[in-house]
């Protein structure tokens, strides 16, 4: 299986509220780097079963934008809220057990420290609107190797 993990785009607010957090949208800069990223992730083919993305608002708005340009919905994880780690991947796994390829949009440091676990350790370091290739060898307990990580900026050329 191929998992696809994008990290939401750049996200802020004027005055900033921690205690609403969950709801920090995407911003102007953020909405576009994303519809950039989308054409890009179009072109690379990924051959996506799904699209599952956190509840929060910012990785939502990141997740449309590439399922709007590849024609898919996009499936609403809880699991993929902040906390994600790879002992909550095998739960994801098994609501879509017939994927070849999905991709997971959510948060860091959660996809940073999730990868790293896949690939029996190291240093990753996932960028806003960052995208990684993990294929996986096995989904439980799950393990794999890191194929590729491509920064934003490559995505947006």
């Amino acid at each position: 299986m191929e998992l696809y993990f994008l990290r939401h785009g750049i996200a802020d607010w004027p005055n900033w509220n921690t205690a609403r957090d969950d709801e920090r949208p995407l911003t102007d800069e953020g909405v576009a780097k994303m519809k950039a990223e989308a054409r890009t992730i179009e072109q690379l083919d990924l051959g996506l079963d799904a699209i599952l993305s956190s509840p929060l608002v910012r990785a939502r708005q990141t997740a449309e934008a590439v399922a709007d340009r590849l024609g898919l919905e996009v499936t609403d994880e809880p699991a993929l809220a902040p906390g994600f780690d790879a002992q909550r991947l095998p739960d994801v796994l098994r609501r879509h057990p017939d994927a070849q390829a999905l991709m997971l949009v959510g948060h860091e440091p959660d996809f940073s420290k999730t990868i790293a676990q896949l690939i029996g350790g190291g240093r990753v370091v996932m960028k806003k609107g960052g995208l990684a290739r993990v294929d996986l060898e096995s989904t439980d307990p799950p393990k794999g190797a890191l194929v590729w990580l491509l920064a934003p900026k490559v995505l947006t050329l």
